[in-house]
Formats: structure tokens, C-alpha cells, sequence
């Protein structure tokens, strides 16, 4: 048996538009996951990313190339494919006019899953994943977050040996999300392959064992976050909280060109490309501002590695208090 969960080769997806130049929303991508690990793919809005899930789990036919999961050919073998894959992606992927309870004991039902057993894992995702106050409500009735906690939750009541997840953590608060990347964690530990999008890249940072980035459907790095941060050598983030914030700050960190500015309260977070005397250089700079509290120099957050390789700008808004320039 092979190492490797997911083989793809040289995937390419098209999509034919009318009047228009056809677009390849999937470029030449090749790669392999090795079983039992989770993975990261990874992108800006528009790099592939969902296209490329939805042909691993056969909703999208490939335009070429071959993709292998566990062995079976997406195209020749979807329905073998099929009864071993779960999967959450940026869909609907509940049965909106069931209830909460109803839809669990369908989606065992469709994975031939016992009664007894269905009832029992049931009865854990739901406590697992605050749904007991929602347990008889119609999915159509819930809000958006509630509606992601039950697809997440589906993933949980079947032994598929690959899961796929397309932003999992979608309206869910810090304590519940915290329990399912333990989960995921434990999953994988036991033989399960997750494969896994997101935005929030701390996620990716400390859940992935490897990770894939992608922009314009094509490859852009491949490794885990120490081979990632190798790549951007000499990219630092330092961090300064002053006694109070001087006036003028971001103006006078601008000679030094940075990727980021972040400012909240007396916080500035700089990061810029360098070497360690532009470090020094920065850092008498902040002093010269004002009297410092703190100063802390780390390397650079998988964030930052995103951002100078793919020339994405952050789409989430920065809370109220923070301003930012990318």
C-alpha cells in the first residue's frame, strides 16, 4: 500500500466562458499527501483552492491530469471514491429541512453505519459541538455559524480515511474551535488523511504536518512551516509597545518599507525584509519615537511568508483600534 492518501498529477480545470478566454482556474498542479497527515492548501481568494477540492471529491469533473484517492481514480472510480471521503466545503452540506438530530442519522444511514452506532456518535458531535439546545431544530432554522457546526460535525461520525475540509471553522467561537483542531489532531493520529482550507493562517500554522500554496492555480511552495519560513529568509516581525503612542509613527516607518504595519493601543507590529543590522536600524528607529515598554523580534509568522509570496492583501478587517497597511 502506498504512503500517500492523495496523488495528484499535473491537474488542470478549465471553465468555458461564453465570449471570453476559457479560464484555468487549476494550473498544472502536482502533488502528493501522505496518509495520515493533515495538509494545508492554501491561497488568496480565487487561487484554485476550492476548485481543486471539488475535483478531489468528484463534484467537478477535471479538465486533465489524473487524481488518485486511497488508490481510486476520481474519474473511473468516483463511487469508490466516493465511500471514502467526508466532506465540508463553502456549500450547504446539510439537508436544510431535517433537524439537526435527523440529519446525523441520515448521514450514518447513507455511510452504512449501525443504528446503535449512528445513535452514539450522534449523541457525542452534538455534545462535542454545542448542538444540544439545537438537537430537534430544523437546519433551515439555524444561523450560518450553527449550520457549519453540523456539517463539521457530519465528519465525525464515519472511520472515511480522508476528510476534506473547506474552511471548517466558520462561525465557531475560540473554545469550540479549539476542540476541533484537537480533534482533527486526534483523527489524524489514528491513520485519518484531513485535508484542510483556510483563511486564518494561524490555524494552518499550527494544525498542518505540510502545506501547499497556491495562487492563480498554479504551485507557488510546498513544505511544512519551518520549510516555508526558509523561504523567506530575513523577513522579521518586530513588536514595540510604547509608554504612550507617538504621533507620526507609521510615516517614519515608512523609509524602512515595510510589508506590514499594525498598530493597536501603544502596539506597533512592523514587518519588514532585512538583515540583522536593518533589525537594529528599525529598532533604533521605534526608540527614537518614543520611551518603549516592550520591543520583541521574532521571525516571521506563516501570514507573513503568505503575503510576500502570493502579493495578497488581508481581506478580514482589522479590529476596531488597528490600523493597517500591506
Amino acid at each position: 500500500m502506498s504512503d500517500h492518501a492523495i496523488v495528484v498529477e499535473h491537474l488542470v480545470k478549465t471553465f468555458q466562458r461564453r465570449g471570453q478566454t476559457p479560464l484555468r482556474a487549476v494550473d498544472d498542479l502536482t502533488f502528493s499527501v501522505r496518509r495520515g497527515s493533515i495538509f494545508g492548501l492554501l491561497g488568496p481568494n480565487g487561487a484554485g483552492k476550492t476548485t481543486t477540492l471539488r475535483v478531489l471529491t468528484t463534484l467537478s469533473a477535471l479538465t486533465s491530469g489524473r487524481v488518485w484517492i486511497e488508490g481510486f481514480d476520481v474519474t473511473t472510480q468516483a463511487l469508490d471514491v466516493r465511500r471514502r471521503i467526508a466532506v465540508v466545503i463553502q456549500e450547504n452540506a446539510a439537508e436544510l429541512f431535517l433537524s439537526v438530530w435527523d440529519n446525523l442519522m441520515t448521514f450514518g444511514r447513507f455511510h452504512g453505519l449501525p443504528a446503535a452506532t449512528i445513535r452514539a456518535r450522534s449523541a457525542d458531535v452534538i455534545e462535542q459541538f454545542g448542538l444540544s439546545g439545537e438537537m430537534n431544530v430544523k437546519v433551515q432554522d439555524l444561523s450560518g455559524g450553527f449550520k457549519r457546526r453540523v456539517q463539521v460535525a457530519k465528519v465525525f461520525l464515519v472511520d472515511t480515511p480522508v476528510v476534506f475540509l473547506d474552511e471548517f471553522s466558520t462561525g465557531m467561537d475560540p473554545l469550540l474551535k479549539r476542540s476541533v483542531m484537537a480533534r482533527l489532531r486526534s483523527e489524524a493520529a489514528r491513520g485519518r488523511t484531513i485535508v484542510l482550507t483556510t483563511q486564518i493562517l494561524s490555524e494552518a500554522e499550527e494544525l498542518c504536518d505540510d502545506i501547499l500554496i497556491v495562487n492563480h492555480g498554479r504551485q507557488v511552495a510546498r513544505g511544512d512551516v519551518n520549510a516555508l519560513k526558509l523561504l523567506s529568509a530575513g523577513l522579521y516581525d518586530v513588536t514595540a509597545t510604547f509608554e504612550s503612542l507617538p504621533a507620526g509613527l507609521e510615516r517614519s516607518l515608512d523609509r524602512f518599507q515595510p510589508h506590514r504595519v499594525q498598530i493597536s493601543h501603544n502596539t506597533v507590529v512592523a514587518t519588514f525584509k532585512g538583515d540583522e543590522g536593518g533589525v537594529v536600524d528599525l529598532i533604533g528607529a521605534l526608540a527614537g519615537q518614543g520611551r518603549i515598554l516592550r520591543l520583541e523580534v521574532n521571525g516571521a509568522s506563516l501570514e507573513d511568508i503568505f503575503v510576500e509570496l502570493t502579493g495578497a492583501r488581508q481581506t478580514d478587517r482589522a479590529p476596531t483600534g488597528v490600523k493597517e497597511t500591506l
